[in-house]
């Protein structure tokens, strides 16, 4: 395997962008991996890795870049990451106001700027693009997709967070503007996604352009896909990746020609 850390321009600065693929047999089609609330750490890079081995090319941007690229790490003794509502109040407050900087608009900007390097990249086939993203990377799978339909083709959001707001601009709404493919992961025990959400998520697709399918993982709650995390639940991330992979082959095509737009 091949990997980098670049700086990617964008209109706000420098964004410190993750990017690995395989060393043969290239160029690959992309993916880009959006980050949680913790921010970007060497969890997301093997995550990377994994969707690099089977013949993609896969960016991590770090979109806390305007203020630093700060990442949290809050351990258990085991070593397994504590989850947001595990902390106590102070902390949970902390990390939700610095979250507040970063707006889904911003994020869309940055997923912008990554694309035009990617079209750029030696590594990259042209063509549609996939995505997978956790928590807040969850939800900016969802803009990115209806943002920028040309591009995303096959995008995967994993125990999302605020997919369905009462704002005109709820990010369950850009299901009309998507196309390909869009898979969504919810544990059944996610605070964030409760029956209702997952309803008016489903419904919102009803109609729409976009092949839409999920999956509500039993038992299992808000994290469950993030390998080290306390709630980490094997079973369910690894069914999260056979209906992910083989929708990236269905719509992406490594190691093939690119479809047709």
């Amino acid at each position: 395997m091949k990997e980098k850390i670049i700086e990617i321009e964008t209109p706000d600065g420098r964004m410190e962008t993750f990017i690995t693929h395989p060393e043969q047999d290239g160029p690959f089609p992309p993916v880009i991996v959006f980050m949680d609330v913790w921010g970007v750490r060497e969890q997301l890079f093997d995550i990377a890795r994994r969707i690099a081995t089977v013949g993609y090319t896969v960016a991590v941007p770090n979109c806390y870049y305007r203020k630093g690229g700060i990442t949290f790490d809050f351990r258990h003794p085991d070593g397994k990451t504590i989850s947001l509502k595990a902390l106590d109040a102070a902390e949970q407050e902390r990390i939700l106001a610095f979250l507040s900087h970063l707006t889904d608009d911003l994020a869309v900007s940055d997923t912008g700027a990554v694309l035009d390097y990617l079209a750029t990249d030696a590594a990259v086939r042209p063509g549609p693009a996939g995505s997978v993203g956790y928590c807040l990377g969850g939800r900016l799978v969802v803009r990115a997709a209806g943002a920028f339909p040309d591009a995303f083709r096959a995008s995967a959001s994993l125990h999302g967070t605020r997919l369905v707001t009462d704002a005109p601009d709820s990010p369950h709404l850009e299901a009309l503007r998507m196309k390909g493919e869009i898979y969504c992961g919810y544990g059944e025990l996610d605070h964030y996604t409760p029956p209702d959400v997952i309803a008016a998520v489903r419904d919102s697709f009803s109609g729409a352009a976009v092949d839409y399918s999920d999956e509500v993982h039993g038992q299992v709650d808000h994290g469950y896909a993030i390998p080290d995390r306390d709630v980490f639940d094997k079973a369910a991330a690894e069914r999260d990746w056979v209906l992910i992979f083989a929708m990236y082959h269905r719509q992406l095509r490594p190691y093939g020609d690119a479809p047709a737009s």
